[in-house]
């Protein structure tokens, strides 16, 4: 977001190791090659650890080719590991970017709540796709965690991984001195938005860019919120007013109307509507925001968030086409060029700064110390931070209004409840935090039939759990 600028000969160059969780990615991975190909100020090893090894070996193949091109600046030798403790022993950053055990599992938490009339616009944060998502998550991040402490104990990790709150806790409930903050992109679009407001209302003959905005980020991810907002000594929330008139009627489109758009499409409805009743703006995705509260999601037409200038996201949509592996080939044999471009992601930035280059100011997901008033202490908040050489410092972004701080509470008990269940493998725990979510808004006896259904379906990757113990499972 902001980069703090040093003079030249206070900007640093050194030698480090990322170990890359995850690493046989098709997404993320080349993300990374791209940025740290145009990256001269930090060099090393980049360790690549996948579940899927021969993918992780693909990805350290391009990665290797890419570094020995002319027109890369960076100077990184790629290596896949076969353990996750070797590719992370002596690693100054970890990177996760897992993918949920197989995409069945995706299919299974879109479609069987589908039969008992509960709709999901994402499922991979809260709701009942959610809620198992995080359950099958906990396990494998205390063992992340875990070997983060016995092989790289103050190395930063940077997670990526859904859901982003659950993720990021468990690493600081299993390895409470780890280093970790959670990263995501739902806020930049908002950076996007208010450039715009500051062009149309400011100075029609500037062309404003993301970076320039100054926001004030508050919340938990994914269900965050902007009451302020600068670009350079400019007020912007003060236009929010008049974008909301200009915006209007909100709701703004019809069911069926969304037919045949991206499933990602997001056109501010829900966030602007959020702003015209709390007085504050939410400020993720509305495909994201929607899951949050329960009505925006009609159980009797699915249809119905069209209105809202959103569709939701079907399971065929979560399962891979086969275009990945066809373009790692098309890369490999040289048939496609990689090309290098401006990614927009922030992991290279704060590396550099962590690292003891310029300091750098973003948001992220880190353990509440203060910074939100009124939230629990400990739980992973999402707003603004600095990244220096000192490590990470949250920067108090005030508090939130009651109606909007009672809507996160009880998302944060529901965090901590899976948590807690995780750690303890107790289902019937993670049920009372199945209930407590405002998207399970059907009778407690279609609650408990569903929640059944999903760990039974998908049993084999409840293995750290008690099942046999389980009473919600036996009723």
């Amino acid at each position: 977001m902001h980069r703090l600028q040093r003079s030249a000969d206070e900007r640093v160059s050194q030698r480090v190791k990322i170990g890359y969780i995850g690493g046989g990615s098709q997404g993320w991975a080349h993300t990374l090659i791209n940025d740290l190909g145009q990256c001269s100020d930090l060099t090393g090893e980049v360790a690549l650890y996948d579940v899927n090894y021969e993918a992780a070996t693909r990805n350290a193949e391009l990665g290797n080719q890419v570094m020995a091109r002319d027109d890369a600046v960076g100077d990184w030798q790629f290596e896949a590991y076969h353990e996750m403790a070797g590719a992370l022993e002596g690693a100054d950053f970890v990177i996760c970017s897992i993918q949920d055990p197989p995409e069945e599992t995706f299919v299974h938490d879109i479609d069987v709540p589908q039969k008992y009339g509960v709709y999901q616009t994402v499922a991979d944060t809260v709701g009942p796709g959610g809620i198992m998502r995080a359950l099958r998550a906990i396990p494998q991040y205390r063992e992340i965690a875990a070997t983060v402490r016995d092989w790289c104990p103050d190395a930063w990790v940077i997670n990526y991984t859904n859901p982003m709150t659950v993720c990021t806790r468990s690493l600081y409930e299993e390895y409470p001195d780890i280093n970790a903050i959670g990263l995501c992109h739902e806020v930049h679009p908002y950076q996007d938005l208010f450039a715009e407001i500051a062009e149309a209302h400011v100075d029609e003959a500037t062309n404003v860019s993301r970076n320039e905005i100054d926001i004030s980020v508050k919340g938990i991810n994914h269900f965050t919120w902007i009451d302020d907002a600068y670009w350079r000594d400019h007020d912007l929330v003060q236009y929010l007013d008049a974008e909301l008139e200009k915006r209007k009627p909100i709701p703004g489109y019809e069911p069926g109307d969304m037919d045949g758009e991206s499933f990602w499409i997001n056109n501010f409805q829900i966030a602007f509507d959020m702003y015209e009743r709390f007085g504050v703006l939410g400020a993720a995705g509305d495909r994201h925001l929607a899951e949050f509260v329960p009505w925006y999601l009609d159980i009797n037409d699915p249809e119905e968030i069209h209105r809202w200038g959103i569709r939701l996201t079907p399971s065929s949509a979560r399962i891979s086409d086969g275009d990945a592996p066809d373009k790692m080939r098309q890369y490999l044999t040289g048939a496609e060029e990689f090309e290098f471009g401006e990614s927009w992601e922030e992991a290279v930035e704060i590396m550099r700064a962590l690292a003891g280059g310029e300091p750098f100011k973003t948001h992220c997901n880190y353990p509440n110390t203060g910074q939100i008033a009124g939230l629990p202490k400990g739980a992973v908040v999402e707003t603004n931070a600095l990244f220096t050489g000192k490590g990470v410092t949250p920067l108090c972004a005030g508090t939130l209004p009651p109606q909007v701080r009672s809507m996160i509470e009880r998302q944060i008990t529901n965090q901590e409840t899976l948590i807690e269940a995780g750690f303890d493998g107790d289902l019937d725990l993670a049920f009372q935090a199945f209930l407590n979510d405002p998207l399970v808004s059907i009778g407690r006896n279609e609650a408990r039939d569903l929640f059944a259904e999903l760990v039974e379906i998908e049993r084999s990757y409840f293995e750290d759990y008690d099942l046999a113990d389980a009473t919600v499972l036996r009723e």
